[in-house]
């Protein structure tokens, strides 16, 4: 069901925030014809206006910060086609790799969530592999630290035995130990364009159409070492 305020449109715009479900934001589209924005996400099955982060750039950049700190073995956690920001950050994870030539295990690809309920877990079976990659590029913080208590549970020490990144620089306080290296995106910048968008289009002002990519750049933390 529709929010009431939007099915008596009683509001002038509406902002999405955050990936939903394919038909509910399909029954918005049909239901309403209030001008709407889309944050932190995009939709490719319908034209609408979206601001998004790089993760494509994100992730590349992590993935060349972990080549550069002499890296080589290196893994990705995330469900890939989960989520539109979970596919392109493997994409450009995987960019990074085979510009250096260096292989991607599958064993070293490991997914973090269920594609239904959208719960983060990872499996210890999964991650905990015979022969271990030296670092993990993780699709969000909130992986990362999953990861991270995942190898401490099984004896591993981060980042001494195995380095990992994120991505967001945003996590919940006590969720994890160390400072996580990691991919910050600059959400005042995508809330501010967001707002900035859907007034010019309630307004009917001019306004480019499409999709907005916000800035970000890496932030170097404790879960990274030279090998």
């Amino acid at each position: 069901m529709l929010p009431k305020l939007i099915q008596e449109q009683k509001v002038n715009g509406i902002i999405v925030i955050g990936k939903m479900k394919d038909e509910y934001l399909k029954m918005i589209k049909e239901v309403s014809t209030l001008p709407t924005v889309y944050m932190d996400f995009y939709d490719d099955k319908q034209s609408c206006d979206a601001v998004i982060s790089n993760s494509y750039l994100g992730s590349y950049v992590l993935t060349n910060y972990l080549i550069d700190m002499g890296h080589k073995k290196i893994g990705f956690v995330g469900t890939v086609l989960a989520t539109d920001s979970i596919t392109d950050r493997y994409f450009g994870f995987t960019k990074a790799m085979m510009e250096h030539g260096l292989t991607i295990k599958p064993e070293w690809l490991v997914e973090d969530r269920d594609t239904k309920t959208g719960k983060v877990e990872i499996d210890s079976k999964k991650l905990i592999v015979e022969e271990m990659p030296t670092a993990y590029v993780c699709n969000c913080d909130l992986t990362a630290s999953y990861v991270i208590k995942c190898l401490e549970a099984n004896g591993l020490s981060v980042p001494k035995d195995v380095s990992v990144v994120g991505f967001d620089n945003y996590l919940y306080p006590g969720l994890c130990d160390i400072g996580i290296t990691t991919y910050e995106v600059d959400i005042h910048e995508m809330a501010r364009f967001t707002v900035s968008t859907i007034i010019k289009k309630i307004e009917n002002k001019n306004y480019k159409s499409g999709i907005f990519i916000g800035r970000g750049h890496l932030v170097c933390k404790e879960s990274v070492i030279h090998v």
